[in-house]
């Protein structure tokens, strides 16, 4: 798959989704394991859990409008409440999808979230 890029657009950015790309050849959402995909900008992180068998959005959870805390906390406070959107949904186990991030800082605080809310990768 050959991508093309405005010539503005930052060599970091490309990077990572080059890496977003290899990263989804290989993971997939379906119904009985829909993936969890983590996108994170300077200020907020969003979580989806998604079937792309049927391109259906299952759950989205962001941090938008909770302003009491920042960074690490709001990322495990997102986790938490994807993982309680998900089990209202009978969804436990998902397939974790980091977008091209490194397993890291706000990422992996998402995730422990999501783990100490019962969602199972």
């Amino acid at each position: 798959m050959k991508l093309k890029f405005s010539k503005h657009t930052s060599e970091r950015k490309v990077n990572r989704l080059k890496k977003k790309i290899r990263i989804r050849k290989t993971v997939k959402g379906t119904a009985e394991r829909p993936r969890l995909c983590v996108f994170r900008s300077g200020k907020h992180v969003y979580a989806q859990i998604i079937n792309d068998v049927d391109g259906n959005t299952l759950v989205a959870v962001s941090s938008l409008g909770k302003e009491d805390k920042s960074g690490i906390d709001m990322a495990k406070l997102v986790g938490m409440e994807a993982a309680k959107a998900a089990t209202a949904k009978n969804i436990k186990d998902v397939v974790f999808d980091r977008n091209g991030y490194l397993y890291h800082g706000r990422v992996k605080s998402l995730a422990d979230g999501a783990r100490e809310g019962g969602l199972n990768f």
